[in-house]
């Protein structure tokens, strides 16, 4: 069994009041408490912490402690001198505390249980501090479409809550939230009060949603507004057409004027994304496609048109 030196466990000095005592509990709890410690060991410098207080803080057991470090040094194997007894447990909780203190204070001076969980487990609690809840972050991927009006949305996250033991459990928690309109993507939404729950009387921390806006099949994103490629024919590219061209509420009709070339861009103002000024625009980018197939009738007519046309792609490439 390993002797534990509460006192260097607190960082305090022996002959230190029962004021130092306390303030160095306080100050370790809110260091190693797993709610708020990111130490990869917290929980069990938590319990060691609390161990220590439950011993230098009752004037009682302090005083027997004094007398058995007379006998043991920090780290090293101990075993109470000869002579050393205690009575019959008194309610204690079984296993809450090191081999160490229940070797020395497990039977004579044993809490019970529910009073050594509670003494340890909340060391958040008014007796001691109060704590702010940790703030919970999580990706909310949402349709461009979504983005045109106030939506609300079902979502479901893990709270982490603590028992009166210092374990983790994680607890399911859901929630509808209202996505404001124009949200733009990475923007982050602050819902206060949704996050952990605080200990004591610290108020919960908050939820933040990351707005993730979902790939469109059709559109792409630039800021506020969007772009979409459109097929055309050659002969709508030179004689002119009104098109069908989808929108995020609809098709709507465009006209492509004549003589258009690949790579065209005609603009449709305020029918891209809801900004948070203004809307977007959507930019319609033309792309000239011929038929996969073409009949022999077509294909005369294409040679007739060859034949009269002196027009030349390739002109700029002659040497």
């Amino acid at each position: 069994m390993e002797f534990k030196d509460y006192y260097a466990i607190l960082g305090i000095k022996p002959d230190d009041d029962k004021k130092a005592v306390k303030t160095a509990y306080r100050r370790l709890a809110r260091k190693y408490h797993p709610d708020v410690s990111k130490v990869h060991d917290a929980e069990a410098q938590f319990k060691l912490v609390a161990e220590a207080y439950e011993v230098l803080g009752s004037d009682e057991k302090r005083a027997e402690y004094d007398q058995l470090r007379k006998y043991g040094a920090q780290g090293e194997p101990f075993t109470p001198p000869p002579g050393w007894q205690h009575g019959e447990a008194a309610g204690y909780a079984e296993g809450d505390y090191s081999d160490f203190f229940e070797s020395i204070f497990g039977a004579h001076f044993g809490h019970r249980a529910d009073d050594a969980r509670t003494r340890r487990g909340r060391a958040g609690s008014k007796d001691t501090f109060s704590r702010r809840g940790q703030d919970i972050e999580i990706d909310m991927p949402i349709f461009l479409e979504d983005t045109l009006s106030d939506e609300t949305k079902t979502i479901a996250y893990n709270l982490p809550h603590y028992s009166e033991s210092g374990r983790t459990e994680d607890v399911r928690k859901t929630l509808k939230v209202k996505i404001p309109k124009g949200v733009m993507d990475k923007e982050r939404i602050r819902l206060k009060g949704q996050g952990a729950p605080g200990f004591g009387k610290g108020p919960p921390g908050d939820l933040y949603l990351k707005i993730k806006l979902v790939p469109h099949p059709l559109f792409d994103v630039i800021g506020n507004d969007l772009s979409i490629t459109v097929p055309v024919t050659p002969w709508e590219a030179v004689l002119g057409a009104s098109i069908k061209v989808p929108t995020l509420t609809g098709q709507i009709k465009v006209s492509v004027k004549p003589d258009s070339q690949s790579g065209s861009r005609l603009r449709i103002k305020g029918r891209g994304l809801v900004g948070r000024k203004e809307k977007g625009d959507l930019y319609v980018i033309l792309k000239i496609v011929i038929p996969d197939k073409t009949d022999a009738e077509c294909k005369e007519l294409w040679k007739a048109l060859a034949s009269k046309s002196a027009f030349n792609p390739r002109s700029d490439l002659t040497t």
